[in-house]
């Protein structure tokens, strides 16, 4: 998301908060987990790439779908679902076209994937993701079930992930469906899209600018400390860069329950989406971000 829409966006938020009142990789990788193919695996593909829509809850919803090449019918694949922030679309997030075309595609995910994922990009309603009554959340649920009879996914390697409001719902997601979804990247979210439950452990990667002016970093601290306890993990103050580093720390939770994990990333910049070091601003080649997120994605393995 670029800069000239912070404006907007400080406006927006602070009606939707009315209304809706480099670091180490883990230690270890958690154990594997059984595969678990849905019933598109073994049969001849019924999706391809490209846009599709659904009906949910009386609503023509749409997504695009990214296959990735040399796909396998017989090879259960991980399934990442990449939201887009407020006035975004999915087409922002399939391209990439804000930050860098091709490089940025699914937050920078796609290229380190190496087409070993299947790419999902949801189009939420008037460019936004309020899941008014958990409309988004239901949404969700009928997508994975489209692409799942279709496609040959691993159910036990879902990813969420987005920026900004993009963020809130996939933290709505980690509260509604921990055990839907195998971890969620939260990168400067705030509680925009609700919490309904909220009560599960699931692996969550936290990322926040010290200087957002927009979803303040205190919110992200918040929601980051939901899944410390959920998680069962080591209460800690993480230590975060100082201002005007331009720098970013990672620090990985200890104590977490069996694969569990708490990840948070603190970085010297404000509301943006690629954060580089030693530089202000977004750029879709020199962010740290996507190796990072994709390191705490590929820990989880199925055996």
């Amino acid at each position: 998301m670029t800069r000239t829409r912070t404006a907007l966006w400080s406006a927006v938020v602070a009606a939707l908060l009315v209304l809706g009142a480099g670091g180490p990789a883990p230690a270890a990788a958690p154990a594997a987990a059984p595969a678990a193919p849905t019933s598109g695996c073994g049969k001849t593909p019924t999706l391809t790439s490209g846009t599709y829509t659904i009906q949910s809850g009386g609503k023509t919803r749409s997504f695009i779908l990214k296959v990735p090449d040399g796909y396998d019918r017989n090879r259960p694949h991980r399934l990442v679902l990449g939201f887009h922030w407020l006035g975004g679309t999915s087409t922002d997030v399939s391209t990439g076209r804000t930050v860098e075309t091709g490089t940025w595609a699914y937050y920078g995910l796609q290229r380190l994937a190496d087409n070993s994922a299947i790419f999902v990009a949801p189009q939420g309603l008037n460019n936004g993701w309020a899941n008014s009554g958990g409309e988004d959340v239901t949404f969700t649920d009928d997508l994975l079930r489209r692409v799942e009879d279709g496609l040959c996914v691993d159910t036990a390697q879902r990813f969420a992930l987005g920026f900004s409001y993009g963020a809130a719902m996939s933290y709505s997601l980690a509260c509604s469906r921990a055990t839907v979804f195998r971890a969620v990247a939260v990168q400067s979210g705030g509680l925009l899209s609700g919490c309904n439950g909220g009560g599960q452990p699931i692996a969550y990667f936290g990322v926040h600018g010290l200087r957002d002016n927009v979803l303040g970093i205190s919110g992200g601290r918040t929601l980051r400390d939901r899944f410390v306890r959920n998680n069962g993990c080591t209460a800690q103050n993480p230590p975060e860069p100082a201002q005007g580093s331009l720098q970013h720390r990672v620090t990985t939770y200890a104590g977490c329950s069996a694969g569990h994990p708490v990840a948070w990333a603190a970085f010297d910049e404000g509301h943006i989406a690629a954060p580089q070091d030693g530089a202000p601003g977004d750029s879709g080649s020199r962010t740290w971000l996507p190796a990072e997120i994709w390191r705490f994605f590929s820990q989880f393995r199925t055996a």
